[in-house]
């Protein structure tokens, strides 16, 4: 029995209530993007639990085929590389969507055989390549935008950024004024209720 996009979304968000959401609006936590807030997303439980592995592949399936003529998906480290592992095998045998990282410091070794810049790592991009980027929380949406404009350099299309999870907190006017749309598969307040 397959799973409906709306039964994923609606799992994924108990899922991610589960294992991913801490609240403290005594005791604020610090974002990677600087700021401070009471809600607290640690995707990493979710990305590497089986059930949401599948949740979450049905889900960017939906929005890869709804971006349409997508080369290849990826993103910036860490959170992007399971995500990455996800795209690639929900795509299946046969396929030929193919999966990059973004370092967020290039080491001397990666990219060789591929023939990409430093710090771009997997498959080969190629000048014209139509890619999503892929990403686990989006705050403000500023390292992936970092992300992005490396790749726009190396002459990618960058068609659009996929996350789990929006905090809504300025990421969509980010990508927006970039001219990337952002495709969130579930938002904070889905999982607030806030």
């Amino acid at each position: 029995m397959s799973t409906t996009v709306a039964e994923a979304k609606q799992r994924l968000i108990e899922r991610v209530r589960d294992l991913a959401y801490l609240h403290s609006p005594d005791d604020l936590f610090t974002l990677a993007s600087g700021r401070q807030s009471p809600h607290f997303f640690d995707m990493k439980p979710v990305m590497m639990d089986p059930e949401c592995a599948h949740l979450i592949g049905v889900l960017l399936h939906t929005e890869i085929e709804s971006i349409g003529g997508v080369d290849a998906v990826g993103g910036l480290e860490l959170g992007a590389v399971p995500l990455t592992g996800i795209a690639i095998a929900k795509a299946g045998k046969g396929s030929d969507l193919r999966g990059f990282l973004v370092r967020k410091e290039a080491k001397g070794r990666g990219g060789r055989k591929t023939g990409n810049p430093p710090g771009i790592e997997g498959s080969t991009l190629r000048e014209g390549d139509r890619v999503v980027l892929l990403e686990d929380v989006t705050t403000t949406g500023g390292s992936a935008l970092k992300a992005a404009n490396r790749l726009i350099d190396m002459g990618c299309d960058v068609a659009a950024c996929i996350t789990i999870l929006d905090r809504e907190e300025g990421g969509q006017d980010a990508f927006k004024s970039a001219g990337i749309s952002l495709h969130p598969l579930i938002l904070r307040s889905d999982v607030t209720g806030e």
